[in-house]
């Protein structure tokens, strides 16, 4: 057996002995045990990126067949391509760190080896999700990290909130995993396979096929399937309903409601599952079937909308939050929302990139936020903070550098080792947006919708990240005086795996971006996610987003040119599309833009916080309607509550009450059991007790007997 299977085992093996270890030996040997269960795995995730993504190894290793019934299989197998040593990276790393983390953060709350085996059982389904290589096996993944989410946000059980929490986080997820496994029943419906390997090449090739129970078949990319009478596109169809799937896990507009209620769980919950791991699942998913969505354009420009949406929605929220960690929660939503804009545009590697360097500043900002939580004896209110700084320089640092990540400090045009100069934010969310743009100049839908927004978006991600930094921990302390005086001590279990996360949150832009996006993509990507060229004629691989927005724009201005310019130009033009000049391929205005963005958000948070009273009436205003309704989260709770739970309880309330007790139990047990009650009632009162009573009753019956005998007697006769 090789060793690559136990980068998925190692995690599984932490959560079964995590409990027991924990009470033969102590609740430190379950931590330690875990911990190094997920050192060891992300060792072999970097080794597997080096070989796999670096090396172009990609293999597929089947280890049995694990569901069989005629022609429905399935493997369990571990998929290595650059997709999923991406996401072994992030996630065992991210997991690793937060482990670490984690032993100091828990050790005053208790219950350690149970919170470890639900960390490490969270890991092992996010790692079978990544490293799938069919959808049932991806399914399994999708739902195990759903249970060990509502195992890890209700973790605090005896706290109501936190129980409601995990059942709305639960719940919600239930809605967007029923259109998942709908989609997954439509691709064996079309394809008679759920292997990826089968049903993305069917759809690259065009293949004819034929769908459950037809005698006759089509092109796929042709294909159309009827329900209820009417005609829809397959692979429309299949691409909507996995992109459903999608949005609930990663919490995208109309199903993004449980994100923020989520933080009841402990802070290494949040950035575990709500920085890195299981909210950027959907994107995951919609690259790896990056294929299908190439040949359903409308279910592409669902994407598109959603993300676009979410980028702004979450962004207008998280300008008045006060809880420090669902800030950063509204700003995951966010950031989320630009991964799927970037996607629905077809910049599938734009998107990863940004998934992979949102995972180190996202959760360096979480676990900062954690550590000014303890540090300030459990307090999460920014307004009654300040002057943290001074209490906690380190971890002020630290912050300071997860926030110019987030909010995208860079020179434009400016390349450093073949990559633009900046941070991580930076880098990657600049090619989103240019991604955005290009993709309206190309004609895809919701493209310059999705690039209006996500600059609108890119100046409130500046206002909020420095309103956190400014009310946290600059200006004068408003925090009770007995913090002020003595902070909580913040153990360097808690501040040592930060500082993996800064150094990622500054560089790992600049120096991933030539493999990401760069002259080394095509190598790198290795036809992991696929991209059709301008014309749909051929498939070339998605090695650079800047290449195929090119050949977007090429096609827009010259119809009559040929594809394969753009193949000639690949390498060189990526750096220089991104020079002073700009050339044709990114305007000098769209490569500013994002910058003044950044400026803009900055200096207004700066204008309003840094001067005077901070917490005095600013533009929006308490008691105004705008204040209410971003304050209020768009009312989407509410809305919620008036139209899903609250007749949903009704409608229960009766089938309780009129279905099941009246007419079910009322007619059937309850009413035979009445029914011999009342004629046990009715006889007993013939019981009267005296003796005389049942003599009389003897002689009557003995009076009858004999009676019926003689009239027996005669009729004989």
């Amino acid at each position: 057996m090789t060793f690559e299977p136990f980068v998925v085992l190692l995690p599984l093996f932490g959560a079964m002995l995590a409990m027991p270890v924990g009470r033969a030996f102590g609740t430190r040997a379950a931590e330690l045990l875990t911990t190094g269960l997920l050192l060891i795995t992300a060792l072999i995730a970097w080794t597997l990126f080096f070989d796999v993504a670096l090396g172009g190894n990609a293999r597929t290793i089947t280890l049995f067949e694990w569901v069989g019934s005629g022609a429905f299989k399935a493997n369990w197998a571990v998929r290595l391509d650059t997709l999923s040593a991406i996401m072994l990276v992030v996630v065992n790393s991210v997991s690793f760190l937060v482990h670490w983390y984690s032993m100091g953060y828990m050790k005053d709350y208790g219950e350690q080896s149970r919170f470890f085996a639900y960390l490490s059982l969270f890991t092992f389904a996010m790692l079978t999700l990544v490293t799938a290589d069919n959808f049932l096996q991806l399914f399994f993944g999708w739902e195990g990290v759903g249970l060990a989410s509502y195992l890890l946000i209700g973790f605090w059980f005896k706290k109501k909130s936190a129980n409601a929490a995990a059942i709305k986080a639960f719940v919600v997820n239930r809605v967007g995993d029923f259109g998942f496994a709908l989609g997954i029943m439509c691709v064996f419906y079309v394809f008679g396979s759920i292997q990826f390997d089968d049903v993305f090449s069917a759809v690259a090739a065009n293949a004819e096929v034929i769908p459950f129970g037809r005698t006759v078949g089509a092109p796929i990319q042709e294909l159309t399937i009827t329900f209820l009478g009417q005609s829809f596109h397959a692979l429309t169809v299949i691409g909507i309903l996995l992109f459903i799937g999608a949005m609930g896990k990663s919490a995208q507009f109309l199903l993004h409601t449980w994100l923020p209620d989520a933080m009841e769980g402990p802070t290494p919950v949040s950035a575990l599952i709500h920085a890195a791991t299981m909210v950027t699942a959907g994107v995951f998913l919609v690259c790896r079937a990056s294929v299908i969505y190439e040949y359903a354009p409308n279910a592409a420009a669902m994407i598109t909308l959603v993300g676009a949406i979410t980028a702004f929605f979450a962004a207008t929220v998280g300008l008045l939050q006060d809880d420090i960690k669902k800030i950063v929660a509204y700003s995951t939503c966010s950031q989320l929302g630009y991964m799927f804009f970037a996607a629905g545009v077809g910049a599938y590697d734009a998107a990863m990139f940004h998934l992979f360097t949102h995972a180190f500043f996202k959760a360096l900002l979480f676990l900062g936020s954690g550590a000014v939580i303890i540090g300030m004896h459990h307090e999460q209110d920014i307004k009654k903070m300040g002057g943290v700084k001074e209490l906690m320089p380190f971890t002020h640092i630290l912050m300071i550098i997860g926030t110019i990540a987030i909010t995208g400090v860079g020179i434009p045009g400016l390349m450093v080792f073949g990559a633009p100069f900046g941070t991580a934010g930076f880098v990657s969310k600049d090619m989103i947006l240019e991604a955005a743009f290009f993709g309206g100049e190309a004609g895809k839908a919701f493209g310059y919708f999705a690039f209006t927004l996500g600059m609108l978006a890119a100046v409130m991600t500046a206002f909020y990240s420095w309103r956190l930094i400014f009310l946290t921990f600059w200006g004068p302390s408003r925090a009770p005086e007995h913090v002020r005086k003595h902070p909580h001590a913040v153990p360097d279990a808690m501040m040592m795996p930060l500082i993996p996360l800064a150094i990622g949150a500054l560089l790992a832009g600049i120096v991933f971006f030539p493999n990401f996006m760069g002259d080394k993509s095509e190598a790198f990507w290795n036809g992991a996610i696929y991209k059709a060229d301008a014309h749909h004629e051929e498939v070339v691989s998605s090695a650079d987003h800047l290449n195929a927005a090119e050949v977007a724009a090429l096609a827009a201005d010259d119809h009559g040119a040929e594809a394969s310019h753009a193949d000639e130009s690949h390498g060189d033009d990526a750096a220089e599309s991104h020079g002073d000049d700009g050339g044709h391929h990114v305007p000098t205005w769209v490569l500013w833009a994002p910058l003044f963005a950044m400026l803009t958000g900055t200096g207004a948070a700066a204008f309003h916080y840094l001067r005077g009273d901070p917490l005095r009436p600013g533009l929006l205003r308490e008691g105004g309607m705008i204040y209410a309704f971003l304050k209020n989260k768009w009312y989407f709770d509410e809305i919620y509550d008036y139209l899903i739970v609250k007749p949903a309880l009704r409608f229960g309330r009766f089938l309780w009450k009129d279905g099941d007790g009246k007419t079910i139990d009322g007619v059937g047990p309850d009413g035979i059991a009445n029914v011999v009650a009342i004629g046990a009632r009715r006889i007993v009162k013939m019981q009267s007790g005296y003796v005389y009573h049942y003599a009389f009753a003897m002689l009557i019956g003995i009076a009858v007997f004999v009676t019926y005998i003689l009239v027996r007697a005669g009729g004989g006769q």
